[in-house]
């Protein structure tokens, strides 16, 4: 298990002002009403998500440098839990034509507004348990999911990624390192529920028999 960072330079190019996420509005209400992952979440104002979410070409880097990692060719089965919109499943089909991708996500209007190129290949449903055989696929990945769920049901989402992996996995969260990185964390999400430094998350892996590699997002 190897931690990979595709997301360093997407990342660093977002500027976030974390105090001012705290002082405007109510925090508390923001954070109700994003967790219907509906369309103020995806595309209404910035403090309930997004703040507008739409292709713009900014995940084809992202995919690039994920079919080269994972050697990914024509013909691999691709599942992406909580696509969301799915552009970066749609930026992988342009990198490889011919992959057959899959996703789930949590959101109805997520999926409603996804890539129409691919919006077929999408289900709506939970990654607590996944409606695919074991074995399923030939690389499983997630981004930014898996830290909205509890403890309990993260289990079970990391066991479902692993199960329906034929081995080739990468899973990222939003993680810190010190304590800046933490209080930032606490300023900024308005979704997360699972708050853990990377140690944590590594021991939770261990514990769970996570073989796939792993990434993270930290708040400097």
């Amino acid at each position: 298990m190897a931690e990979i960072n595709f997301l360093t330079k997407y990342q660093k190019a977002t500027e976030r002002d974390y105090v001012k996420r705290v002082l405007d509005g109510d925090k508390a209400a923001c954070a109700e009403v994003a967790k219907k992952w509906g369309k103020d979440y995806w595309d209404g104002e910035r403090k309930y998500g997004y703040g507008g979410y739409h292709y713009d070409g900014r995940w084809r880097p992202v995919a690039e440098d994920m079919v080269k990692y994972f050697d990914l060719k024509t013909g691999d089965k691709v599942l992406d839990i909580g696509c969301g919109k799915a552009f970066l499943l749609y930026e992988l089909t342009q990198v490889v034509p011919g992959l057959e991708v899959h996703g789930l996500d949590i959101s109805e209007y997520g999926i409603a507004h996804a890539k129409e190129e691919i919006r077929e290949h999408l289900k709506l449903g939970d990654c607590t348990s996944l409606p695919w055989n074991d074995n399923s696929f030939d690389f499983v990945f997630s981004i930014n999911t898996f830290h909205n769920l509890e403890i309990f049901g993260l289990e079970k989402a990391i066991k479902e990624m692993q199960r329906v992996s034929k081995s080739k996995a990468w899973l990222c969260v939003e993680a810190y390192r010190n304590e800046v990185e933490k209080a930032n964390l606490l300023y900024w999400q308005i979704t997360c529920m699972s708050f853990y430094n990377t140690e944590e998350w590594n021991w939770l892996y261990e514990k769970w028999s996570y073989q796939g590699d792993h990434g993270f997002i930290f708040f400097e």
